[in-house]
């Protein structure tokens, strides 16, 4: 793997990058042969969260598929994002990922510069012929955490400062409140927004704020580990987020969600290699990967689900499931992650209601995905701001 600084490079130079590099990608199809895969990110690689677990499926890309090497460009601004791809494809990439969601206007202008080149927007919405969008979707793993987060909470309230109230971190939000209400009526999810993706100072004052309110339980939206280290000074549990935070506390991570981007990462590059997908037909390729895909996991770490220092707590919280019976909380986590990847239990299922007390989905009607990436509703027991709640 090879970084590169990002830099300015003007529109000349960019129409001659276009005219070298196409005749280039534009090669009799070989599985085989050597291609660079370019990745923008949005933090630093260190930031021990979304950055780091896309660049750990870097990794694993560039280890599944030996005739595969690649180049990154860490903290880009949005403002940035075309000059950053400018430079990837100087530097030879004919296939770019841009891992945020803000990347969106910047890296469709860069497409439609560079027609022969693919792109791929984690957690975007808007396609081309030559861009597509993907999402390794955490909700059920939010949803999870929740059950965990409401039967550990002996405040009722569980603190949780988010980056920015977009539908894609709501959903999340929502999710957790749901699993934490499923297992105790009488919780709340307070959220506190930071308007940022990395921002640990604000993150930590968040946490103490919340704190300070009662909140004796968090999860959040924020790339660092800072919520983690706050809430643990206090012995508070926590959840890691995008990847492992256990290392940072493990007397405190009860469990988390962690990313396994490769998934889509080699299953796309694999299929260009092929010739299934090309700088012509991306339109409507669009990646919702989840946990039957093995996109997802539950864990505290790899291959923990929940932190057994946790455990006996769990298993003393007993809740009463319409269909399950009587079952401890420990034991419903379990049976949802196996239901979860078997795909045999979707979190938002009616009847649920939003916290206006509105009907979003009646008796066992589910969300359908379109539904999910634009959900702006507040869910029962959540309290706080809310932009655009209907």
């Amino acid at each position: 793997m090879k970084q590169v600084k990002p830099k300015m490079v003007n529109l000349l130079l960019a129409a001659l990058m276009l005219s070298v590099f196409a005749p280039a990608f534009a090669q009799d199809l070989d599985p085989n042969r050597e291609i660079t895969v370019g990745f923008i990110y949005v933090g630093p690689v260190g930031d021990a969260g979304w950055t780091y677990a896309h660049d750990l499926g870097r990794q694993k890309l560039e280890e599944a598929l030996p005739n595969v090497s690649t180049i990154i460009v860490e903290s880009v601004a949005e403002a940035d994002v075309e000059s950053a791809v400018d430079q990837l494809v100087a530097d030879g990439a004919s296939i770019i990922f841009a891992t945020s969601f803000g990347y969106g206007d910047g890296l469709l202008a860069a497409a439609e510069r560079y027609p022969d080149v693919i792109f791929g927007h984690a957690t975007g919405y808007m396609r081309a012929p030559n861009v597509m969008t993907y999402i390794a979707e955490m909700y059920q793993g939010y949803y999870v955490n929740g059950l965990i987060a409401g039967a550990l909470t002996e405040s009722n309230l569980i603190g949780y400062p988010a980056a920015f109230p977009i539908p894609e971190v709501k959903r999340h939000i929502n999710a957790f409140a749901l699993g934490a209400l499923e297992v105790n009526p009488e919780a709340q999810v307070e959220v506190t927004w930071l308007n940022a993706w990395f921002a640990p100072d604000a993150a930590k004052e968040a946490t103490e704020a919340l704190i300070s309110k009662g909140a004796d339980v968090f999860a959040f939206t924020e790339d660092t580990p800072a919520v983690i280290q706050t809430a643990a000074a206090k012995g508070f549990p926590s959840f890691s987020h995008y990847a492992s935070m256990y290392s940072f506390s493990p007397e405190t991570v009860v469990s988390g969600q962690l990313c396994n981007w490769e998934t889509i990462y080699i299953d796309f590059v694999s299929k260009v290699l092929s010739g299934e997908y090309n700088a012509t037909n991306l339109e409507d390729v669009d990646y919702v990967y989840r946990m039957q895909e093995n996109a997802l996991e539950v864990g505290a770490d790899v291959g923990m689900p929940i932190n057994p220092i946790y455990e006996e707590a769990l298993r003393a919280k007993m809740v009463n499931d319409p269909e399950l019976g009587e079952i401890s909380a420990y034991d419903l986590v379990m049976t949802r992650i196996e239901q979860l990847k078997a795909g045999e239990f979707e979190p938002f299922t009616g009847p649920i209601t939003d916290r206006k007390g509105n009907v979003v989905y009646a008796e066992g009607v589910a969300a359908t995905i379109p539904e999910l990436m634009s959900l702006e509703w507040a869910a029962p027991n959540v309290v706080g701001d809310w932009d655009r709640e209907p």
